[in-house]
């Protein structure tokens, strides 16, 4: 079974908000209309851009759109 990007970031919640990847998936957890289900990048990407939220910057959200792919 495939892990959704949502999945694989909230791997990351809860740890010290000095680092971007947990302040990034504790934000996305707290968001409800947060696009859980789906793996397209342009989908999560326009998402991210739309909500203009620093703590859920473009350039963490790229970092961990690599490491998901990674693992894939």
């Amino acid at each position: 079974m495939k892990v959704s990007f949502y999945q694989f970031v909230l791997r990351y919640r809860g740890g010290s908000h000095m680092d971007g990847k947990h302040r990034f998936a504790d934000r996305v957890f707290s968001l409800h209309d947060f696009p859980k289900g789906t793996n397209d990048f342009y989908e999560l990407s326009n998402y991210i851009e739309m909500q203009a939220d620093e703590d859920m910057p473009a350039s963490i959200f790229d970092e961990l759109w690599e490491e998901y792919q990674a693992r894939r």
